[in-house]
């Protein structure tokens, strides 16, 4: 029985990214990023413009369609000084994260805040800009401090703004730490997927960036299917692994989507390839097979929540031994009983080695930070060979992370 992953050393997913790797502007056409193409052990490379060339035909390809929210927001003190909000994640009281993004006049977030210590319980911070001829005025009261988030009331005064355009308009986009400059205009469109559709992401999943409307047309000319589903990327997936074994890490849970049309899809597709766009496409799809086979041993199971997976349930969850069909037919069944064509749901699901793949054969990823949990996943899909990849891209040079270059990993 191989070691669970809760025992994985962090320091064995370590490798040297020297600064100039990282890339911290994108490319000006998408499709021209480099493609590291990984099948059967060998390597190769090309670029996404062609990457239909490198998969089966009648490959199922799903992508994460939303959106990243201008999640940055400068606030004033009544003496003056600024005070940064980072919005994170809307406050537990909204069911989900859509909810939460279409309501009106007044909304509580979880929020990161740039110099806390400045700002005093009581006292009201200030956002005033003008727009389309109106001023919104947006103000910031600080409710409660929790361990690692602060619970932050907004109030604006414009009645039939949504709060997803109150972000938009005083809001700026929140890239990754690693990139080490502010948000420019360009990066407003260029840090968005080209299909992005539902506000809620405070992070791009970066495997998307790099397909355009053209890459997609040859794709359908391949007769390879799109389908989509949506996980809110939290400011979480960029949580360094602090703990010198998995078991002191807690992993990010995150809200997921998913049209009940595409878990049919996925069920019928079982003896053909599905290939995930991103790690978060691949959690979100692993995660579906996770919800039906907890369905399966206690059909009770949401009955009074929200459906979730936990950190360590798929490791579980394996003794079951429960077959893809049966778990995905569970969740249909689940679906059309409460009738219902979307599932809401999170996932706080760690994908390392060890962890058994029941949905997908192909990922298309970005190249990942050192000791995270991003290339944890990426280990336990194409096992040790991690490593021969990364060494080929760094040798090769690639651009790495969020704006960076990508690869294709077939199992």
């Amino acid at each position: 029985m191989s070691l669970h992953p809760k025992y994985l050393s962090i320091e064995d997913f370590i490798y040297p990214l020297p600064e100039e790797k990282i890339a911290f502007y994108p490319l000006r056409e998408r499709e021209a990023s480099r493609l590291l193409i990984y099948n059967k052990g060998e390597i190769s490379e090309d670029t996404y413009r062609y990457i239909d060339k490198y998969l089966p035909a009648e490959s199922l390809m799903v992508f994460n369609n939303t959106k990243v929210v201008e999640a940055r927001m400068l606030f004033q003190k009544p003496t003056g000084g600024m005070i940064e909000i980072f919005c994170l994640d809307p406050h537990e009281q909204y069911p989900d994260v859509s909810t939460a993004m279409a309501i009106k006049k007044k909304v509580k977030w979880l929020c990161l805040i740039g110099g806390a210590s400045k700002w005093k319980k009581g006292m009201v911070l200030t956002h005033r800009m003008n727009y389309g001829g109106k001023e919104l005025l947006l103000e910031a009261h600080y409710l409660e401090k929790r361990s690692d988030c602060f619970v932050i009331e907004l109030i604006w005064n414009d009645e039939e703004m949504s709060f997803a355009e109150v972000l938009h308009q005083a809001g700026k986009v929140p890239l990754p730490p690693y990139i080490k400059r502010k948000a420019e205009d360009g990066d407003a469109e260029r840090y968005q997927t080209t299909y992005a559709r539902f506000d809620g992401s405070v992070a791009a999943p970066t495997a998307g960036l790099h397909f355009t409307q053209n890459v997609l047309n040859n794709l359908k000319q391949k007769k390879i299917e799109a389908d989509f589903v949506t996980l809110h990327v939290g400011a979480g997936t960029f949580k360094p692994v602090k703990s010198e074994t998995m078991d002191g890490h807690e992993m990010h849970a995150e809200y997921i989507e998913v049209n009940k049309s595409l878990i049919k899809k996925l069920l019928i597709q079982s003896e053909k390839p599905i290939v995930a766009v991103g790690t978060t496409s691949m959690r979100t799809i692993e995660s579906l097979y996770w919800l039906g086979c907890k369905l399966l041993v206690n059909p009770s199971e949401f009955d009074n929540q929200m459906p979730f997976v936990s950190q360590w349930e798929a490791y579980q969850l394996e003794n079951e031994k429960i077959s893809a069909q049966a778990a995905l037919d569970r969740l249909i069944f689940y679906l059309e009983t409460n009738k219902k064509e979307r599932l809401l749901a999170s996932t706080q699901i760690i994908i390392a080695p060890g962890y058994s793949f029941k949905l997908t054969n192909g990922l298309v990823t970005n190249f990942h930070q050192p000791a995270s949990t991003l290339l944890l996943l990426v280990s336990a899909f194409i096992g040790n060979d991690w490593r021969k990849v990364y060494d080929y891209a760094l040798n090769n040079d690639f651009r790495f992370l969020s704006y960076g270059d990508g690869s294709l990993l077939m199992r």
